[in-house]
């Protein structure tokens, strides 16, 4: 089973998120790294590890927040292998982003 994929969308919003967090402290984009590495390694193993939450989004969306870190892997879950769609912080208005999904 191969890892899931990042959309371009997903991949833009991931490297900035990495830049942004190099810039003050590198270890941590690292940390952030490795572990989006492990989860997008996992979703393509289990792609329902994340939860539906269909006030954002409806089925085969999932969600899967990072442990340890405040973004969330925004995927499709039908796909093989599953397609990350974006990547986000937490804190962000999500209704309002994830709107045209």
């Amino acid at each position: 089973m191969r890892s899931a994929i990042f959309s371009s969308k997903a991949r833009e919003e991931f490297i900035e998120a990495i830049r942004w967090i190099a810039n003050d402290n590198p270890a941590s984009a690292q940390a952030l790294k490795n572990a989006v590495h492990q989860a997008t390694r996992h979703l393509g193993k289990h792609p329902l590890l994340g939860r539906t939450f269909t006030d954002l989004a409806l089925p085969p969306v999932r969600f899967l927040p990072l442990s340890g870190f405040p973004y969330i892997i925004v995927y499709d879950a039908a796909l093989e292998p599953p397609i990350v769609l974006r990547f986000l912080h937490g804190a962000r208005d999500l209704p309002e982003i994830l709107r045209d999904l």
